[in-house]
């Protein structure tokens, strides 16, 4: 591409067969990629992934469009502060097209999840990345993210 896309943002109709048959693929090709590593969805998965995000109290999907294509998305739950006693903006997924990465619209889309969050009086945003995906970092970096201070350590327990 030449010039920058014209990136436009949507969020997901869960009504609507189009948005949630890319939400499902986008979720699957970001677990194929080497920073998924994880196994593919199955159809029964994927329908359930829709119907939850669909039923959460507090999620919502942010899609980054060109040309009236699907082309990225975030998946965004609100959650709450008891520090700053404010609602914050957690962004646990954030998908580019393999594709399509390189050309602004994860800039342009994480840019707009800060601005959904600064209209909102959200306190912050935030988000995990793998210690090895170094373009994410930069991505995030460039942006005015960094590590907590003090560095904090996303621990898991799996059930």
């Amino acid at each position: 591409m030449d010039k920058l896309p014209i990136v436009e943002f949507v969020v997901c109709d869960f009504g609507n067969e189009y948005h949630c048959t890319m939400l499902a693929e986008l979720i699957n090709r970001y677990i194929a990629d080497p920073m998924g590593g994880g196994t593919a969805l199955t159809k029964l998965q994927q329908l359930r992934l829709v119907d939850g995000l669909a039923n959460h109290p507090s999620s919502f999907v942010l899609f980054a469009t060109i040309e009236d294509s699907i082309v990225g998305m975030a998946t965004c739950f609100i959650n709450f502060s008891t520090f700053n006693v404010r609602p914050y903006l957690n962004i646990h997924d954030l998908i580019v097209l393999k594709e399509l990465r390189g050309i602004g619209v994860g800039k342009a889309l994480l840019q707009k999840c800060i601005d959904i969050s600064n209209e909102q009086k959200y306190c912050k945003v935030t988000l995990e990345v793998r210690d090895d995906n170094t373009h994410a970092q930069s991505l995030y970096k460039n942006l005015g993210f960094d590590e907590c201070n003090p560095v904090m350590r996303f621990w898991t327990k799996m059930l």
